[in-house]
């Protein structure tokens, strides 16, 4: 029997278009699909592949590295607000950053799977009911707890220590109650105190700002810059602890309690 030209290649072109569409599905770029690796186990194998692999830059407890550049995972991302955009990020990295794109050739369930445990990381608020009043803990950080002479927030304050706009969304309040009794216990390079005692025999200290193999360059306390030539520096001392004092003596459980709170509420939002 003799087909009619009309109807075959109508079917054709359909089948064509079916099959162009399946194509396009299966992008490894994420539309808008949820995520359906979300159970216990698939956010278990997330972070048993995060360990393996992404922990070199973003650390086993996923908080990132200063010094790398690499972003702290457990609190807000600022280039992905979505899971779709998580699972993008890991299938494509981001041009012109450390950040590669790692999940290329993984199967898509274990791509998932990191989102997952990526996804477990972040702190919602909304669920989290705090003892302490974040507008007394907005007092206490500006008034007798002198917090703002070495921190910075939304513009104003010190920086004498890391800035706290959004402190918020990369620390949990156990994590920030810790803080705020034992502050020499996790301090990052950044923030140790260079001692210098340059060619004229003064002894200078700060943070350090910049450092390469030929010179150092710290600031005080006073904001002021010294700069130093390594072959002049008669003696360095790196000091790794904190300048941040402990409050377990110097404010009641009331007030810290309030402290963590106020320093919880820092969120982008602000």
């Amino acid at each position: 029997m003799r087909l009619n030209s009309k109807f075959y290649w109508r079917g054709v072109l359909t089948t064509a278009a079916f099959s162009l569409s399946l194509l396009v599905n299966t992008s490894s770029h994420a539309e808008d699909a949820g995520n359906l690796y979300n159970t216990t186990f698939d956010v278990n194998a997330g972070e048993r592949y995060f360990e393996r692999q992404c922990s070199r830059c973003h650390g086993f407890d996923a908080k990132g590295d200063e010094e790398t550049g690499a972003p702290d995972l457990t609190g807000r991302l600022n280039r992905a607000s979505t899971n779709v955009g998580i699972y993008n990020i890991i299938r494509e990295g981001i041009p012109g950053t450390a950040m590669l794109a790692i999940g290329a050739n993984l199967p898509e369930a274990q791509v998932w799977q990191l989102v997952a445990y990526i996804d477990s990381l972040s702190t919602d608020p909304a669920n989290v009911n705090l003892p302490g009043s974040a507008q007394a803990g907005n007092s206490l950080f500006t008034g007798t707890g002198n917090c703002g002479d070495c921190h910075m927030v939304n513009g104003r304050g010190g920086r004498q220590g890391p800035d706290l706009s959004k402190v918020g969304e990369r620390r949990d309040p156990e994590e920030l109650l810790n803080d705020l009794l034992n502050p020499h216990e996790d301090v990052a390079p950044r923030w140790w105190t260079m001692r210098v005692v340059g060619s004229d025999g003064t002894l200078r200290e700060g943070l350090r700002m910049n450092e390469d193999s030929f010179s150092l360059r710290i600031m005080d306390e006073d904001a002021n810059l010294w700069s130093f030539s390594k072959s002049q520096i008669q003696s360095l001392e790196r000091v790794e602890e904190s300048t941040m004092p402990s409050y377990s003596q110097t404010l009641n459980d009331s007030e810290i309690d309030d402290l963590v709170a106020y320093l919880f509420s820092l969120r982008k939002e602000n």
